[in-house]
């Protein structure tokens, strides 16, 4: 028996108000999904609220985040899903760059994959056998040309991991 999880994976939402442009983000985009994984900078609790309702969830706060979030959320998690052990973090702090930090997070936590956000930039890779992913922001894309996010297939002997690109109209 094949077991799989597709998971959405975002960041970087930034929404105070407007909560309604992520209904329509969710419906068009991870309707398909198992669950979401929030990597931090939701900025309204109503984000979180929001995606608690629509799918299973999981989410780390992020730099921007108020303390109504903090309180909910850990600033670092990992979790298990198909044997995979995964590392959430949104990848704030002092030095090196946004993916360095993420991975020193987790340097002795022996984990497989790493999900982070901040830069808002997509991306990804290996690093010394770990899988770095960041899905870059669905709702404020900053310098990068398009908006993304990340669908990720986990099944015991396979992982897809695709950012998925796209154009707000």
């Amino acid at each position: 028996m094949v077991i799989l999880i597709k998971i959405g994976v975002i960041s970087d939402t930034h929404i105070d108000k407007n909560t309604h442009k992520l209904d329509k983000f969710i419906d068009k985009s991870l309707k398909n999904v198992d669950m979401i994984i929030h990597l931090g900078d939701f900025t309204s609790f109503k984000v979180v609220e929001k995606l608690k309702r629509s799918k299973k969830f999981i989410g780390v706060w992020g730099n921007n985040d108020r303390n109504e979030i903090k309180k909910n959320l850990k600033e670092k998690e990992i979790i298990k899903l198909c044997g995979y052990r995964i590392g959430l973090f949104h990848g704030h702090g002092k030095g090196k760059n946004t993916m360095d930090r993420a991975y020193e997070t987790f340097k002795n936590d022996k984990v497989d994959i790493i999900i982070f956000g901040h830069s808002h930039q997509p991306i990804v890779k290996t690093k010394n056998k770990i899988l770095i992913i960041n899905p870059g922001s669905p709702m404020r894309k900053l310098k990068e040309r398009w908006f993304s996010y990340v669908v990720l297939n986990l099944e015991r002997e396979k992982i897809e991991a695709n950012i998925c690109f796209y154009e707000k109209k």
